[in-house]
């Protein structure tokens, strides 16, 4: 605006008139400030330029240090091999990294062009998408590895404990049966002893045709309820088993240590306590119950009345007919509890999948959010001190910037902007002709011997 109003007084005539002297002095008093701030920000510039480049420097080795640790983990081979291919893997990230930002931090705060600007901020996107890519998230698992690890370690070992507790659980509803086999078997027993010593089916005591089916039946059901007691002591020491296992496994996830070496540790636990699931299964008698509730029904043959009198006989077969029917209910009965246990769903072991720390920290991301953080702030802080120099470059030009870098220019920089000027005047004519002598009246010749001459100072010579 100062320079729009001295302009004015200016081409209004052909020098400044005493209106302009106010606005001059209003202009270079207002531009003190700017110009004092713009010569404090360019030196500021000139002092952090080694800053810069030893940051910059720092950031990369620190991002290839960790894109070493972290890729590492990801090959396998021969131990020199997988040593080289890291070390020239992050060295090529580091040098990328730090030519990619150089490179920004050297032309992006100096270009004005909203147009150029914009290409070069799609640059830098792009760039930074390829940095996150190719290191970041291996800062990622160089940070955060172990730990990701250790947390898949610990949700299978919380799916492995379920899975144990389910098995134990199926196996012991097989237990729950007892009782009522016991119970009929005692029913039975309680019958033929009743009917040996007392006649209380028959009206007739003895050891008879119902004795002696009685005493069978109770037989066959005390050898079902034996085979559901001694399956007790497996399926517990199945359980305990299992047990130990997981906790090895919780104390592996625990323990320090190299992650890999306590990682193969785990997988064989694993394997271990698949095997105690397995065999919880295998041990339910739920099967074997069903069976042999099936047979009591199915294969039950009514024996001969042996009476001594056609009115007992009679009295037996009744006795005979009532006791297949309860056998039957009973049958019935076992094999449906039995049935029920069988249908439910059989617990289906997972497989531990392995994980070298890199696949972990993807798989639990959200998990380790503040190492992500740290991961990509170390290859992208620079984006930051961009922003920065594009700001301090901004309010440089706008406050004195020019005369600022005419203090700095070079005699080329004076050459060429003087020969611009010189085109600039002859095209545009500009250049003001200078007005023709008037001629000189008659008789207004000087005289030669009134004319003092003009001597030269010594040292100098007149130019012809």
């Amino acid at each position: 605006m100062c320079a729009a109003d001295v302009a004015g007084h200016r081409f209004n005539g052909a020098h400044f008139d005493a209106l302009s002297a106010p606005i001059v002095q209003k202009c270079f008093k207002s531009s003190d400030t700017g110009e004092f701030m713009a010569e404090k920000l360019k030196l500021g510039q000139a002092r952090l330029e080694t800053t810069t480049k030893v940051t910059l420097a720092t950031l990369a080795l620190a991002s290839g240090v960790y894109t070493y640790l972290g890729v590492r983990g990801l090959l396998n081979g021969d131990p020199a091999l997988v040593f080289f291919g890291a070390v020239i893997y992050s060295v090529a990230v580091s040098v990328a990294i730090y030519a990619f930002w150089s490179y920004l931090m050297r032309f992006l705060p100096h270009v004005e062009s909203a147009a150029a600007r914009g290409w070069l901020f799609l640059a830098m996107l792009i760039g930074s998408c390829m940095i996150i890519a190719m290191s970041s998230w291996l800062n990622a698992a160089a940070l955060a590895g172990s730990a990701a690890l250790e947390q898949h370690m610990a949700n299978a070992t919380e799916t492995y404990q379920q899975q144990l507790d389910e098995s134990h659980a199926n196996a012991l509803a097989a237990q729950s049966l007892l009782p009522d086999i016991q119970l009929a078997s005692k029913r039975f027993a309680s019958l033929a002893e009743q009917e040996k010593s007392t006649g209380a089916l028959t009206g007739t005591s003895g050891s008879g045709t119902v004795v002696q089916l009685l005493a069978q039946m109770s037989t066959e059901l005390n050898r079902l309820a034996l085979e559901v007691e001694e399956s007790r002591d497996e399926v517990k020491r199945h359980y305990e088993s299992g047990g130990r296992n997981l906790a090895r496994m919780r104390e592996l996830i625990s323990n320090s240590g190299p992650i890999e070496a306590r990682a193969n540790a785990f997988g064989e636990e694993t394997l271990k306590l698949i095997g105690q699931i397995t065999g919880l299964q295998q041990t339910s008698v739920a099967p074997s119950v069903k069976r042999a509730a099936e047979d009591l029904g199915k294969t039950f043959i009514a024996p001969i009345a042996d009476g001594q009198d056609a009115g007992l006989q009679q009295r037996q077969t009744e006795v005979v007919s009532r006791v297949e029917t309860a056998l039957r209910a009973q049958s019935r009965a076992l094999a449906s509890a039995a049935d029920e246990i069988l249908q439910r769903e059989p617990v289906k072991p997972a497989r531990f999948q392995p994980l070298s720390p890199p696949e972990a920290v993807l798989l639990y991301a959200t998990d380790f959010l503040p190492s992500w953080a740290g991961a990509i702030s170390i290859d992208l802080l620079p984006a930051v001190l961009i922003f920065i120099m594009i700001i301090v470059e901004g309010a440089i030009r706008k406050h004195g910037g020019v005369d600022l870098d005419a203090e700095s220019m070079s005699a080329a920089d004076v050459m060429r902007g003087a020969e611009i000027y010189r085109q600039m005047e002859e095209r545009f004519g500009h250049r003001a002709a200078e007005p023709p002598l008037p001629p000189a009246p008659p008789g207004s010749e000087p005289d030669d011997d009134k004319v003092t001459p003009i001597t030269m100072p010594p040292g100098m010579r007149r130019k012809e």
